[in-house]
């Protein structure tokens, strides 16, 4: 069974290009590491509403479990601390949120 999540970065301005360089390469770390489907991730950039800074989205499936085993393979690590860097808190957001979400009309 998947887990679909919808991650959001919230990447500080400036940082739009080595965001962007580390977040080609997140979702092919993960298929390669068999913790995603093979269904590609999907990534947009916007600004946020109130402040019109930079934000990111990407969409992947993750296969049943596989979430909590990225967090211990040093290849994800690799991609996932460089990232957290990037971004930055807003307000009351938080620099990254990652909403685990389910399909209505499936």
């Amino acid at each position: 069974m998947a887990n679909m999540v919808i991650c959001h970065y919230r990447v500080a301005s400036g940082n739009e290009e080595k965001f962007e360089d580390l977040l080609s390469r997140h979702w092919p770390t993960l298929q390669r590491l068999g913790l995603v489907t093979d269904e590609p991730s999907r990534t947009y950039k916007g600004a946020e509403q109130d402040n019109g800074q930079p934000i990111y989205f990407e969409i992947f499936e993750w296969l049943d479990g596989a979430a909590e085993r990225a967090h211990e393979h040093p290849d994800v690590m690799a991609v996932w601390e460089p990232m957290d860097q990037l971004c930055e808190g807003r307000g009351d957001k938080p620099n990254m949120e990652f909403p685990h979400v389910q399909a209505l009309n499936d």
